[in-house]
């Protein structure tokens, strides 16, 4: 399907007020929105019963309310850079990693693995409508999961950055590539629509090289719309003029000497000060249990707490919404 240039409706035609969403009393609903991990075996059970409710034919098909279902958000993290998503009834899967490590084909050098979704399977995926790739390396373009999963959905669309056409082609036929500010549009099994844009995500080589993706996801009325780089980095020039009402993004560094792998912080606060964010949602993407000579060169920066600080001096209306693992977030529309 031939790409398509990004023209987004003005914020304004959108834009709404965080006190019209949510009372003043009420979060946004989780399946298990007030409690408090308080030991690991009551975690492990709190993520079953989730785990079950995430693959149960009432997650699988949206069985929420008409106003959610047409244009609200249900986004579960499933660690590290992982995510299923889904918008307004479409269903995405986002840089899946459901099968073995994470290890870039060196496990001497680097292997992670997850820390709460230890038993989360390729089969416990629902049938989803779209597979979303942002980078072309494996911690977003997971051979070992991609593989299993084009073999389960052999007709699945998928959206992906150009840098990924060495390994997507030779596991699936329908792949929209996009440069950043082409869009496409997914159409669910429901009938909704929602529409992805590419953004300029990082450059993983030489300056000249083609930067990885970032993507602005809007549903089908238009009335929410996410941003989501999985590296807090962006193209500030090129965002300027969009407007996200939820921003997924890394809060907390991860730094090598002299490198910085993923960032946050203050880059994540200026994001969403920039995007005029009403809602974010930090993800931890370097929160697994990892071995290796680079795990134990890697270090992090700042907190969840430093970032909330940040965060309500540049943007105090914003709200933060921190993900469970393997708990949907529902963030439903006006």
């Amino acid at each position: 399907m031939a790409a398509l240039r990004c023209s987004f409706r003005p914020f304004s035609s959108y834009y709404y007020k965080p006190s019209k969403l949510f009372p003043p009393t009420q979060s946004p609903t989780c399946k298990f929105p007030n409690e408090k991990l308080l030991n690991p075996s009551s975690h492990n059970r709190r993520l079953r019963r989730a785990l079950s409710a995430l693959v149960s034919e009432e997650s699988a098909t949206g069985s929420s309310s008409s106003s959610f279902t047409d244009s609200g958000f249900k986004l579960t993290y499933l660690e590290g850079n992982s995510w299923l998503w889904e918008v307004g009834g479409v269903k995405l899967l986002v840089d899946p990693i459901l099968v073995g490590s994470l290890d870039f084909g060196i496990p001497w050098l680097y292997d992670a693995t997850k820390k709460f979704l230890k038993n989360f399977q390729l089969s416990d995926i629902p049938e989803v409508d779209c597979l979303l790739i942002t980078q072309s390396l494996d911690d977003h373009c997971h051979v070992k999961t991609l593989k299993p999963l084009s073999a389960k959905f052999p007709n699945l669309r998928v959206v992906a950055t150009p840098n990924a056409q060495a390994i997507l082609d030779s596991l699936f036929s329908k792949v929209t590539y996009l440069e950043p500010g082409q869009s496409t549009e997914i159409e669910g099994k429901n009938g909704s629509k929602v529409r992805i844009c590419a953004t300029a995500g990082p450059v993983l080589g030489p300056p000249w090289q083609r930067p990885e993706n970032g993507y602005i996801v809007s549903s089908s009325e238009g009335q929410l719309t996410l941003y989501y780089e999985p590296h807090c980095v962006y193209n500030e020039g090129t965002l300027k003029d969009e407007r996200a009402d939820i921003v997924i993004t890394p809060v907390i560094k991860q730094l090598l000497p002299y490198f910085t792998l993923v960032s946050g912080q203050e880059d994540a606060v200026k994001l969403a000060k920039l995007l005029c964010a009403k809602f974010v949602v930090p993800m931890s993407n370097g929160d697994l249990e990892s071995k290796g000579l680079l795990a134990s060169l890697v270090e992090s920066e700042g907190t969840m707490e430093s970032f909330k600080e940040l965060l309500s001096k540049e943007l105090p209306d914003a709200k933060v919404l921190e993900p469970t693992p393997g708990v949907p977030l529902e963030v439903p529309a006006v």
